[in-house]
């Protein structure tokens, strides 16, 4: 079934992982066989992607794409990027490196951009706060 497989750092609101969890439940008491939150969330995914033309899909995505470019022009304006240089500054020296979660989005999504928020995130899902 899974052939061809990568692994995906998710960052979900608490209410939509509660929501699928409740999914998870209700599926297992009905068919009677374990059923994870992954399969929940991989069939969930399966199933929006064949919904192509849904105005629903759409305006779901166009919301959250237009929150993550809000969030994004108001970090830039604020002018300060990590550790408290300034946005685009280079640190010294030899790059530091990423551990926990934060370390496993860049194993698998090199040169991803990351929001201070998903940054804060990953950090916080790996217990380094």
């Amino acid at each position: 079934m899974f052939e061809h497989k990568a692994r995906v750092l998710l960052i979900l609101p608490q209410e939509v992982v509660d929501q699928a969890r409740v999914l998870a439940g209700k599926t297992t008491t009905t068919l009677k066989i374990p059923v994870s939150l992954q399969i929940v969330l991989r069939a969930l995914i399966e199933e929006g992607l064949k919904r192509e033309g849904d105005r629903g899909l759409f305006a779901n995505i166009e919301g959250q794409a237009n929150a993550v470019r809000r969030i994004r022009s108001l970090t830039a304006l604020g002018g300060r990027g990590g550790a408290g240089r300034p946005a685009g500054a280079q640190a010294r020296g030899r790059p530091r490196r990423a551990s926990g979660a934060q370390g496993a989005i860049e194993a698998h999504n090199p040169g991803a951009s990351r929001t201070p928020e998903d940054t804060a995130e990953a950090a916080r899902l790996s217990g380094e706060e």
